[in-house]
């Protein structure tokens, strides 16, 4: 496995619909992904779409462990859950929305405020080509917007109602 350079919205490929993959279980797919979540992991962030390393695949990886500040003291947080998603669609979102704050690993430094669906269903493919359904809300939910967006060439700063530089101390989970 390798780390994959992460790019920036100065290269075109952020802007654009990727293209949907036929197959999967290629063995450069593979690949990628098992790069993809090194890279995810190293920068660090909870997700990574393929275009933002350069790849305009409709391929994105995310990785959420929800927070162990709403368990009772003394109760394991539960691991961190990996998600592989080949040709996504959100299927169904709530009618409530939540701002919330942002960032990106592909617009290092800043963070915006978004408007996000609350919750939303998902159909994609897995890694083996497998369809999977996926049920996700509060910041899940957020984290699979946020990466499918992606997918269509939209930035959180295209949704952002405000936009700020980041100090070094202010902690924003970058997608």
């Amino acid at each position: 496995m390798s780390l994959l350079t992460i790019i920036t919205p100065s290269n075109p490929i952020l802007r654009r619909k990727a293209r949907p993959i036929a197959d999967p279980r290629t063995p450069e797919i593979q690949r990628l992904i098992d790069d993809m979540i090194e890279t995810m992991r190293d920068a660090p962030g909870v997700g990574l779409a393929a275009p933002q390393v350069a790849e305009p695949i409709r391929l994105a990886v995310i990785e959420y462990a929800p927070d162990s500040e709403d368990l009772p003291e003394g109760v394991e947080p539960p691991a961190a859950k990996l998600y592989v998603i080949v040709n996504p669609e959100i299927t169904t979102r709530s009618e409530e929305m939540v701002d919330g704050a942002e960032g990106c690993l592909s617009i290092p430094g800043y963070a915006g405020m978004v408007m996000r669906h609350n919750a939303v269903k998902i159909k994609a493919l897995n890694r083996q080509g497998r369809p999977i359904r996926i049920k996700a809300e509060g910041w899940l939910a957020r984290i699979f917007q946020h990466e499918i967006d992606h997918l269509d060439g939209v930035l959180f700063i295209d949704r952002a109602s405000r936009t700020w530089k980041t100090r070094e101390d202010e902690e924003v989970e970058a997608e």
